[in-house]
């Protein structure tokens, strides 16, 4: 993987949090967690099922402490319950070398690491569990399962400041291999490009749904490559290693915005035929305002008077 020189200041916004913060990441389907939490459960009432002892980490709920093992052991563990809730966030980030594409600073990857520390900031403050699994050649590399605490989130930050993008990535082995490896439901936000065959992407959302988890995905464009607006011969470079290609766009420019639409089209019915949250992304939307539209659109309450006042 590439370095990257990226510091957690540079991606994470105060002001931008100030005026998110008060906006819930909600889920759209039912959560199964390991702590109390805000999310709905599809288990009634409080469990009494114990399922297994963990360490405690500062922002864990004391009344969990077991007193007996600190008494044995002299350190503090946490009981968890099966049906006590709260909401895992799971982020798929794609890091293929297209993830590269922009100008310094303002790349799909810078892009994307604004959106994926705001959504991990936002998660954890509200006391849900963060995770990120970054999409490499092979599928999943240097994933960090979903945890809690203040601790943990400083981890996932700095994993994000080091994203880097770097050659091919399988992003459809990467979902599936998530789907397998994420142990309960979760919401799962995929951030990507997408720029492949989207076919396989069916088959690798609805694992994740079979899985029972609420699935996003933010799908990030530059608005050249939706409106092609370029008045001269070009030489168009592959980022993840293939040929350049220099073409003429006033000859290819139809035919290419024909076969966008067609792209973009079959996109967004994979991702409603698999229940997935499609977002689709211009980079010339400052990232907070799409966050904004993301948070308004799962809130059961801003949802609603959205579609009475539309």
């Amino acid at each position: 993987m590439a370095n990257s020189d990226s510091k957690v200041s540079d991606f994470l916004d105060p002001k931008v949090l100030g005026r998110l913060i008060g906006l819930p990441l909600d889920a759209r389907h039912a959560m199964m967690g390991s702590v109390s939490g805000r999310h709905r459960s599809p288990v009634r009432g409080s469990s009494l099922e114990f399922a297994e002892y963990r360490e405690y980490v500062p922002g864990d709920d004391t009344r969990r402490l077991d007193w007996r093992t600190w008494g044995r052991s002299d350190r503090y563990y946490i009981k968890e319950f099966e049906a006590d809730t709260n909401l895992r966030l799971c982020l798929i980030v794609d890091t293929s070398g297209s993830m590269g594409y922009g100008e310094a600073g303002e790349t799909r990857l810078d892009y994307t690491r604004s959106m994926a520390g705001t959504l991990a900031y936002l998660a954890a403050h509200q006391g849900d569990a963060i995770g990120i699994f970054p999409a490499g050649k092979d599928g999943l590399k240097d994933e960090i399962p979903a945890r809690r605490g203040p601790v943990h989130l400083g981890v996932v930050m700095d994993r994000i400041a080091a994203l880097a993008a770097n050659g091919e990535a399988d992003l459809v082995a990467a979902i599936h291999e998530a789907a397998e490896k994420i142990p309960q439901r979760a919401l799962v936000v995929i951030i990507s490009d997408l720029l492949f065959q989207p076919a396989p992407l069916k088959e690798a959302l609805q694992h994740l749904r079979f899985r029972k988890h609420d699935v996003a995905m933010f799908h990030l464009l530059d608005r050249n490559e939706i409106e092609f607006d370029f008045d001269r011969p070009t030489k168009f470079v592959d980022l993840e290693g293939g040929p350049s290609l220099l073409a003429d766009p006033t000859l290819i420019g139809k035919k290419y915005r024909e076969a966008v639409a067609n792209y973009l089209e079959t996109v967004s019915d994979i991702c409603a035929q698999t229940g997935t949250d499609y977002q689709k992304v211009t980079m010339d939307t400052p990232y907070d305002q799409t966050l904004a539209g993301f948070l308004l659109g799962r809130n059961p309450r801003t949802r609603k008077t959205a579609a009475n006042t539309g």
